[in-house]
């Protein structure tokens, strides 16, 4: 049931996707692409790599300690990475590369939102090659300072190196800033440092000036000054997706990189208004989508909203199901 229902949502997705969203696999990296990695069914993370361009690192919503490399180019994986020296992974839901060039992976789910009383994050090094391998991580262990949370959004500063987490509420949650350095040897408590809106993932712009936020049906970016959010953020126009669980920054900054789980799923590209980072009115480039004001499609404002309706519907049947399987 649960596979027909995510069929029928990545079905309406692909029939609302204007042609600015054509697939340009096997071109240029950083443009759309097909996760087409048949083990990557529940994609719950992704970041772009800082040693590899084009390569982008994401992992399933599971138990297994593997984290997988993806090239924006074909979509095919070609890295499989494991990761040594930490215990079974609970509910691992977001991925970010830190400024020291480190893989930090949060391990932070918590579907029954209290049932742990603490979570880890787990970091390595980036590879230097990419190849299958084992990688040695240090794992460390995390609790809020108001009480178990659960959470979809990890990321760490591109300047500071400190690590931020968003909890998920359906009303709303809350920002949590690490220690400035994290310890291996204690408990690392996260303290709310602002409010956020309902969250599945986030990510910092590669100058950390800003900071993306994604749900289910939107994304907002917003100014980040002293450690802090600043004003009500602008939309990005973020994509519709069967169940919209991700987002980055390319490594350039022009641009947001949206992914989705389910078998195959898309990874869509949408252009920074006003092409920040690279400059005020820079082209382009070919097969790159346009944000808009209908979430990021070209499409006419009734088609755009019946076409939301529709998934709206899809995704609360999916993450009903989702529920209850892990439950059961």
């Amino acid at each position: 049931m649960r596979t027909a229902l995510c069929a029928l949502g990545a079905a309406a997705v692909l029939a609302l996707l204007p042609a600015g969203h054509a697939r340009a696999e096997g071109q240029e990296p950083d443009r759309d692409f097909t996760i087409k990695d048949p083990r990557i069914t529940e994609s719950s993370g992704l970041a772009a790599s800082r040693a590899h361009p084009g390569i982008y690192w994401t992992h399933n919503d599971q138990d297994e300690p593997l984290v997988y490399g993806v090239d924006s180019r074909t979509g095919e994986t070609v890295a499989t990475l494991t990761m040594t020296g930490v215990g079974t992974p609970r509910d691992m839901e977001a991925i970010s590369v830190g400024p020291d060039g480190d893989i930090y992976v949060g391990d932070i789910g918590d579907n029954l939102d209290g049932s742990w009383d603490h979570v880890w994050i787990y970091r390595f090094p980036e590879p230097k090659t990419l190849t299958d391998q084992k990688v040695k991580a240090t794992q460390y262990v995390v609790k809020y300072a108001d009480g178990a949370r659960n959470a979809e959004a990890l990321m760490v500063h591109p300047k500071t190196g400190r690590v931020y987490v968003a909890s998920k509420r359906e009303g709303g949650g809350k920002l949590y800033a690490g220690p400035e350095k994290l310890s291996a040897s204690g408990t690392n408590v996260f303290k709310p440092v602002g409010e956020v809106p309902w969250v599945t993932d986030g990510a910092f712009s590669p100058d950390g000036g800003k900071l993306v936020l994604r749900s289910y049906f939107s994304a907002r970016e917003y100014d980040w000054k002293d450690g802090r959010i600043e004003g009500d953020g602008t939309s990005p126009g973020a994509p519709f997706q069967a169940q919209a669980e991700s987002v980055t920054y390319t490594t350039d900054g022009s641009a947001f990189m949206f992914g989705t789980e389910g078998k195959e799923s898309p990874v869509v590209r949408v252009d920074r208004q006003g092409g920040q980072e690279q400059g005020s009115g820079s082209p382009k480039p070919p097969g790159t989508s346009s944000p808009g004001a209908s979430g990021g499609t070209d499409e006419p404002t009734g088609s755009a909203t019946k076409g939301f309706l529709v998934l709206a519907g899809a995704t609360v049947l999916v993450l009903g199901a989702k529920r209850l399987m892990r439950r059961g």
